[in-house]
């Protein structure tokens, strides 16, 4: 978040793909980095890291898009500039009234759900990466489960799961056929 505060503290307006650009040249990344794509396929992660970047600083009132794909510093970006920061991320962000706001949800009654805990890995990545890692995380569990679970029955039973799981599969024609 901080390198992009920074390519835009000219006080002008920059265009999102030059941000990008301009980013990508700055960390020195491949072609074959640029490209590598999220788990869903749809969308570059580099890409999607700097798009969430953009929206996490403008939920924070430090950056502004007066137009679209059109990005400006705010002076609060400016004033959190000077002070020479390392690094920003999502707990620092957290000052910000605005941004914790964003990062509560409203439900349709007009409960509040507050966000889970957040690790420190968590806090470095978006939140596509965050749920891809909840389903992966979910899978594996249901799969240890079930192994556990079948391991604990009988040897016929198992026989019969083998046998209809096959057959399921479209592997030698029907139960009476397999069995």
């Amino acid at each position: 978040m901080l390198p992009l505060l920074r390519q835009v503290s000219d006080k002008g307006d920059h265009k999102f793909r030059d941000i990008i650009e301009g980013l990508a040249k700055q960390f020195g990344l491949t072609d074959d980095e640029r490209k590598e794509l999220l788990p869903s396929g749809v969308q570059p992660i580099f890409d999607n890291r700097v798009g969430w970047a953009k929206t996490y600083l403008k939920k924070a009132g430090l950056i502004d898009t007066p137009k679209r794909a059109t990005v400006t510093i705010t002076t609060r970006g400016l004033e959190i500039l000077k002070r020479n920061l390392d690094s920003i991320n999502v707990k620092f962000l957290k000052q910000f009234p605005e941004f914790v706001e964003f990062q509560t949800a409203k439900r349709g009654d007009g409960e509040i759900e507050t966000e889970t805990e957040t690790t420190e890995e968590q806090s470095t990545q978006t939140p596509e990466e965050i749920l891809e890692a909840a389903y992966q995380k979910i899978r594996k569990s249901l799969a240890q489960e079930l192994i556990n679970r079948v391991m604990t029955l009988s040897p016929a039973f198992f026989e019969r799961l083998v046998v209809e799981l096959l057959v399921k599969m479209g592997y030698g024609g029907s139960i009476k056929d397999a069995g």
